[in-house]
C-alpha cells in the first residue's frame, strides 16, 4: 500500500521532471538508476534512500525540501497553487510554453487571459 508521504514525494518529482522536460530515462541516467526505478518511485510503489532523494534533487535543480512542500496541508513556498493544478501534464506544458514567450508578449497574453476569464 502506498504511503501518503511517498505518493506526495513521487508526485513532486514527476511535476518537476515534467517542468524541466526530462524523461524518466534521462533522470535515471543522471542519478544512476533505471527508468523503471524512476517510474516506480513516482508511483510510490518503491522508495528511494535519503541519498537517492538528494541525488534526484540535485538532478532536478531543487532543494530536497522541495519534495516535501505542501505536505499536511502546508502551503508550498514555490508559489504553486494548492489544489495541485500542476499535477496535470497539459497544465505543466502550458506553463512551460508561457515562460518561453518573450516577456513583453507574455505580459500581453497574460492581460488577454485576465480579460477572457472575466468574460466567462
Amino acid at each position: 500500500m502506498k504511503h501518503p508521504v511517498d505518493a506526495h514525494v513521487g508526485q513532486r518529482i514527476r511535476q518537476r521532471r515534467w517542468m524541466l522536460g526530462i524523461t524518466m530515462r534521462q533522470l535515471g541516467d543522471k542519478i544512476g538508476v533505471t527508468s523503471q526505478q524512476i517510474r516506480k518511485f513516482e508511483a510510490a510503489t518503491n522508495r528511494f534512500s535519503a541519498r537517492g532523494i538528494r541525488d534526484i534533487a540535485a538532478a532536478l535543480e531543487v532543494p530536497v525540501a522541495y519534495f516535501f512542500e505542501g505536505l499536511d496541508g502546508q502551503a508550498a513556498d514555490t508559489g504553486e497553487a494548492r489544489g495541485d493544478i500542476l499535477i496535470d501534464k497539459e497544465a505543466l506544458k502550458l506553463v512551460g510554453a508561457y515562460y518561453a514567450i518573450p516577456e513583453n508578449q507574455r505580459r500581453r497574453l497574460f492581460d488577454l487571459a485576465c480579460v477572457l476569464s472575466e468574460a466567462v
